[in-house]
Formats: C-alpha cells, structure tokens, sequence
C-alpha cells in the first residue's frame, strides 16, 4: 500500500492517518533529528518497551514514561535501586514489564559510560546508511537492515540492552537517521532539512550538563519546541 490521502488532502504513510495521536506524530516527529543524550536515551527506551505492542500504546503513556524515568536523565536512572523498580513495576501508568524496565535501567548506565568515548548521540548516528532506503509502498519498507545489525552488535558489547536489529531500526527511523517515510508521502524529503540546526542545538545543549535538571531540561525541551515549529514553517513552504 501506498501513500494515503487524508480528510487534509495529505497525503501520508498508510499508518500515520489512522487516528489523531498517530497522525500527529507521523507529520511532526517521526523521522525528524532529535538531539541531546535524553532525546536519544528516550527514543531508545520507548522503543524497547514498544516491543510485541502497538506504538500508539507507548505515545498514550508516553508522558506517564517521562515522569517515572525523571525525564531520560541518564544519571538520575543509573541510580535506580530496587525500590525504583518495584516502584515502576507498580505504577499502572507505564508498561509494567520487569525486562524492559531493568533494560531501561542498564541502558542508563550503559549511556553514562559511554560519555568517556563518543557519546550516545555520536554512536547511533555513526551507523547511519550510505544507500538509505526509498520505498514506495509498505511492502518494500524493511523491518531491519545491515546497519541496524551492527548497530545492535555494538550496543551489546558496550553494555546495552533489548537492542536488537529490528529495536534498532525503528529507533533509526523515528530519530531520523534516515529518511523512513515513503516516496510520496507529504514528509519525504523533509527529514534531514535541520542538519545544521541539529548541530547548533547540539553546541547549546553542551549547557544541559552545567545546569541540570529541571533547567537543563527546560533548555532542551526549548529545542524540541524550536525544531517542531521549525518543520512546520518548512512543510508550509515559503511565505508568499
């Protein structure tokens, strides 16, 4: 299947106009860059905990998942005990899943850790494809591809957990490490239009650390907020 056109006159990823929450994430966030170790840290996150449910579960519960885990600080997850765990194990707002909320837990650590070489952000985005792929319809979309294996491969051996390849690329679809919508969709082509931006925001958010939390987190929510508006003007094209 193609792309389909909406009571908008959009047209869109078949599975971007299935209902409101969807849709909004399709046109404003789904394969755009993020930025930021938290941006990263929390997409990675929720895709693990996606896994054998439906996305929308997650992006109803999404602000329920940003709460409990003090909003993807890595360092504040990495300190989580057993009573943090037992703590979210009990909170009906999340998914309650104890893999996946131990995963998220390791994967803190492992985030922590790897401040000392590239970074989160810079290892993902390392694996970027060289051919990235430009499917026409959904049954050419892919589910995992060489470079989600490797970057699964090299999540492991640094410490990560529920990483697999088809994880990692969904991960690389939603933070727009390539372009993942398809040919015809009102979003191709828009994906990588902030490069420039992602690597400003990157040098202010270097203040994230010095701040902390909660103003660290405003500052990045700030971004967010700029790059979203931001897609907008451009989806919109030039003024006339």
């Amino acid at each position: 299947m193609g792309p389909v056109i909406g009571e908008d006159g959009l047209a869109r990823c078949p599975w971007g106009d299935s209902d409101a929450v969807m849709r909004a994430y399709h046109d404003d966030e789904w394969g755009r860059p993020v930025v930021g170790e938290a941006a990263h840290l929390e997409r990675l996150t929720l895709e693990a905990f996606q896994s054998g449910l439906s996305w929308s579960t997650i992006l109803n519960k999404r602000e329920a998942f940003r709460e409990v885990f003090h909003h993807f600080d890595a360092d504040a997850i990495a300190a989580f005990g057993p009573d943090d765990e037992a703590r979210l194990m009990a909170d009906a707002r999340i998914v309650r899943n104890r893999a996946k909320i131990s995963a998220a837990i390791v994967n803190a650590r492992a985030t922590v850790a790897l401040r000392e070489a590239e970074g989160l952000e810079a290892l993902v985005l390392s694996f970027a494809p060289g051919d990235p792929p430009a499917p026409r319809a959904t049954e050419e979309m892919q589910t995992t591809s060489p470079e989600s294996k490797a970057l699964s491969k090299e999540l492991k051996k640094r410490g990560f957990a529920f990483v697999g390849p088809t994880t990692m690329f969904a991960l690389m679809e939603a933070i727009g490490v390539f372009d993942p919508h398809l040919v015809g969709c009102f979003r191709r082509g828009q994906a990588f239009f902030l490069k420039g931006e992602r690597e400003r925001a990157r040098q202010d958010l270097d203040e994230v650390v010095k701040l902390g939390p909660p103003a660290g987190y405003i500052r990045q929510e700030t971004h967010r907020m700029l790059i979203e508006l931001a897609g907008r003007a451009n989806a919109q094209g030039p003024a006339r």
